[in-house]
């Protein structure tokens, strides 16, 4: 599958590899995708019995990590692809999360309702970053979290040319192979490569207007957790 352009192109993509994404995410992360989750929940932190958002939900892991963790919390899981939000349903069927669709873009939330909202693999498959974060600031209430795992280009130590191999041709070769689809991981790990620094997606948070920005890196420095406060 080509992608040409994101939204559109990257919902088509998502849709036909939900029912592999799960394996996927375990094989290509060595099982330490759950580990990244979990941190993002203790980032985020109890919202009580306030609303929590997870968006671009996927298969519901976030989501279903934070009803379990936060036992009054009320859970929005949201995602533009169907066929996730299938799948989440399969997974976590009789969980009370509220399962939406929804484009990130323009969030169908009013301002101020949530007290986390929390995302992962959503801002580097979007065209706009800080716009898709400027909504997420509208929709958090005051002193809400906001937290966001994602990919970083990994920074040109001895280890770079290792890591560089691992995502062009490892990554899309494990996807032939398990979800049948290796331009969709190719496209994956070029977006990982092309996405912003660490330091410079810490940036773009605060020009969207959070305070308290820091983030936290993973794998090697090829994963990173972001996270801030309205």
């Amino acid at each position: 599958m080509k992608i040409k352009s994101k939204g559109p192109g990257v919902q088509e993509m998502f849709d036909a590899i939900a029912g592999r994404y799960d394996l996927m995410n375990r094989v290509m992360t060595m099982g330490q995708d759950q580990k990244w989750r979990r941190f993002v929940v203790q980032k985020a932190g109890d919202p009580g019995g306030g609303w929590s958002l997870d968006l671009a939900t996927g298969t519901g892991d976030i989501a279903a990590l934070m009803i379990d963790t936060y036992r009054k919390a009320r859970l929005v899981g949201a995602d533009f692809s169907q066929n996730m939000l299938k799948e989440a349903q399969k997974r976590f069927i009789g969980t009370a999360i509220n399962w939406q669709g929804c484009d990130a873009n323009k969030l169908p939330y009013k301002d101020n309702v949530f007290d986390s909202v929390t995302f992962g693999y959503l801002l580097r498959n979007v065209d706009d970053s800080s716009k898709v974060l400027k909504e997420v600031f509208r929709v958090l209430r005051i002193g809400g979290r906001v937290v966001c795992l994602d990919t970083t280009p990994p920074a040109k130590t001895l280890l770079y040319p290792f890591l560089q191999f691992y995502f062009r041709f490892c990554i899309p070769t494990l996807g032939k192979f398990i979800a049948d689809d290796e331009s969709a991981y190719a496209y994956l790990t070029g977006s990982t490569m092309d996405f912003y620094k660490a330091e410079a997606l810490a940036s773009v948070f605060r020009e969207a207007g959070f305070t308290q920005v820091g983030f936290k890196k993973f794998m090697f420095g090829t994963i990173a957790v972001h996270w801030g406060e309205k």
